[in-house]
């Protein structure tokens, strides 16, 4: 039996899709029922179908490539723009061989497989992944409005409301995840973006995991990590529900409850699970926070028999319409000043790379990427 290549396969979707939307839209305008935010849910479909098909066969000599969004230890992320279309995206770019080097192919193979699976309003599309003699690449949706990080900087401190309606958005994605048993395991404001009008990305899937009961592996922020993951106890779902709390403290705060100079102290406060909390501080938030900050998994909130309903029917979440959470109807507290589609202000400004060259000068590394 003869399987379709992905060309063919979006190449027909979006033929059924075009005659879908077609006979659809004819229907209603008889039955004089069209609605404009039907009309617009249809449109968007067939746009992003299209995009995709144009995008499949796309290869780096496609795009142009602009400014750098954001560096890390094997890689940079470039703002980039495509030919054909003319629309920006996010290009992860990663040296193979900085990545062996260091031990990441597991990462970073996992990294592409979860992105490619998921679909979700709060989680950053991946369009696309290729790879050449020395790189790797992760064409992403580009989300234009910065970090949550630059925002909380910039304002000291969120509110209650504003924490809020980020934590809301953030449980729902995090529910997404361990519905496919995948374990984030790097929530922290730098890891989540922004969109045009304020609502939440979350980006670098580098940590994350399929884990349907534990795993061992040693890796995270220090300020966000949980107890189970400091003492190698072995650790699930239960270290985003920590991860969580950090970060509702973080965003009200305006730094993390567990803080030192140097990785063993913050090691150190996290395992004595002293929390001191601002006077500020609304109480059903302190209640949320000690619970989802519980050393003991078995006792955190979100990690109970009923799950992250625990956490939804919280005191604190309440006059949340998770229903409407994820049609984006809600207005954000936050909205970022943007000029154009490849506005980069929301962004920090860092030096352009002078050579990009990959090291090894061979398809070495091929066999460890099959999947780019």
């Amino acid at each position: 039996m003869s399987s379709f290549s992905s060309l063919e396969y979006y190449t027909i979707a979006f033929l059924l899709l075009a005659a879908s939307v077609t006979k659809c839209l004819q229907r209603k305008k008889i039955e004089g029922k069209t609605g404009k935010e039907e009309e617009d849910n249809l449109s968007q479909q067939f746009d992003n179908l299209n995009l995709n098909l144009e995008l499949e066969s796309a290869k780096l000599e496609d795009f142009h490539q602009l400014q750098t969004l954001g560096t890390g230890t094997f890689g940079r992320v470039h703002l980039v723009k495509h030919k054909q279309t003319n629309k920006y995206f996010a290009m992860k770019v990663l040296k193979k061989s900085e990545v062996v080097r260091l031990k990441q192919v597991e990462h970073v193979n996992s990294e592409r497989q979860i992105l490619g699976m998921l679909s979700n309003p709060f989680i950053v599309k991946l369009y696309r992944s290729f790879q050449d003699e020395h790189t790797l690449y992760m064409l992403l949706e580009y989300v234009i409005g910065g970090e949550l990080f630059s925002h909380l900087r910039k304002a000291g401190r969120f509110s209650n409301e504003v924490t809020r309606f980020y934590a809301a958005e953030i449980v729902a994605a995090l529910e997404y995840l361990h519905s496919f048993d995948i374990v984030y395991r790097d929530l922290k404001p730098e890891n989540l973006l922004l969109d045009h009008t304020g609502h939440i990305k979350i980006t670098d899937f580098g940590f994350a995991k399929r884990v349907e009961d534990r795993t061992w592996t040693l890796c995270g922020t220090p300020e966000y990590l949980a107890p189970e993951i400091i003492q190698s106890k072995g650790h699930g779902k239960a270290v985003d529900w920590w991860s969580l709390g950090i970060l509702i403290y973080e965003m009200l705060a305006g730094y993390p409850p567990f803080y030192d100079d140097h990785p063993f102290g913050i090691y150190e406060k996290i395992l004595s699970g002293k929390i001191t909390f601002p006077t500020h501080f609304d109480a059903n938030a302190k209640d949320l926070v000690r619970k989802l900050l519980t050393a003991d998994r078995t006792r955190r909130l979100g990690n109970l028999k009923n799950g992250v309903d625990d956490i939804k029917k919280h005191k604190w979440f309440k006059g949340v319409d998770w229903d409407r959470l994820y049609d984006l109807s809600q207005p954000a507290p936050i909205v970022p000043e943007v000029r154009h589609e490849g506005d980069t202000q929301n962004f920090e400004v860092y030096p352009e790379p002078i050579d990009e060259d990959g090291g090894s000068s061979s398809w070495e590394y091929n066999d460890l990427f099959k999947d780019f």
